[in-house]
């Protein structure tokens, strides 16, 4: 299973994530679940980075378990600051889209401090 968390600060602004773990919802190289997460966690890093122009602090091990730790630094401006919080809300929409539709493949914690 995979475990996923997206993390909120007190002005919930997402200050990151996490990912770890495998689906194991078909065989290697033709899980659907994994894939969707795999995309959409990559997309959202470059995203962040090319469009938002803010580098994410990532700390990742393929080998073991698929993990994956993402931490949003704080933009130098308010307009990268937004490009970079809508990258991420979309993330969070798409994560909670995969979870409820593969709910025995992948389970997502919103943590709000």
């Amino acid at each position: 299973m995979i475990l996923a968390s997206i993390n909120h600060d007190k002005d919930d602004r997402i200050t990151g994530f996490s990912i770890t773990g495998h689906a194991d919802s078909g065989e290697y190289g033709k899980d659907i679940v994994c894939a969707a997460v795999s995309v959409l966690s990559i997309s959202t890093v470059n995203g962040i980075d090319g469009v938002a122009h803010v580098t994410p602090i990532i700390k990742s091990n393929d080998v073991d378990g698929g993990y994956m730790e993402v931490s949003i630094p704080e933009a130098n401006s308010d307009e990268d600051e937004i490009a970079a919080q809508a990258i991420l809300l979309t993330f969070q929409n798409g994560m909670l889209d995969i979870s409820q539709s593969y709910a025995d493949y992948i389970k997502l914690d919103i943590i709000k401090d």
